[in-house]
């Protein structure tokens, strides 16, 4: 079954979403991951979210936008069925390259401690674990509650 990977439109956000729904640890933010949520992230950064498709479905979806500076890579994630094809690589080789293309020289990204396949994944790509910064959050909206997959 060949694989199609595009650009993500806003349109596939209903079979983005269902796909994000069966990712086993997979965390959804309650109004950043609502249809709202990444309409406006998509219209902020057009034509780097990518969707790879086959069999006419959505199988794997990575966000990705940046502020001008440096690039930030979000919910990269293929349907377990449709791992181990090359296809998490070829959706961020694109995103990657649409980065590149902008003259955005760096990337970063955030893997859950716990997602094995995610953190091994990355370091077989060639991504370094930074261990030199420390990472904080703060809530601006306590409404956007993170909910697991489990």
């Amino acid at each position: 079954m060949e694989t199609v990977i595009r650009s993500m439109e806003e349109e596939d956000y209903g079979e983005v979403y269902s796909l994000w729904r069966v990712i086993r640890g997979f965390g959804l933010r309650s109004l950043d991951d609502s249809r709202e949520g990444v309409e406006r992230f998509l219209r902020r950064n057009p034509g780097f979210s990518q969707v790879a498709c086959a069999g006419g479905r959505v199988v794997g979806s990575i966000l990705c936008g940046h502020d001008g500076r440096r690039g930030c890579l979000y919910h990269v994630c293929v349907h377990p069925d449709f791992r181990q094809r090359g296809i998490g690589k070829a959706m961020a080789q694109r995103a990657l390259l649409a980065l590149k293309e902008e003259g955005i020289c760096s990337v970063s990204l955030i893997a859950f401690k716990d997602n094995q396949v995610g953190n091994a994944f990355w370091k077989t790509l060639g991504w370094e674990f930074r261990q030199d910064i420390n990472c904080y959050d703060l809530k601006l909206n306590e409404e956007n509650i993170t909910a697991f997959n489990r």
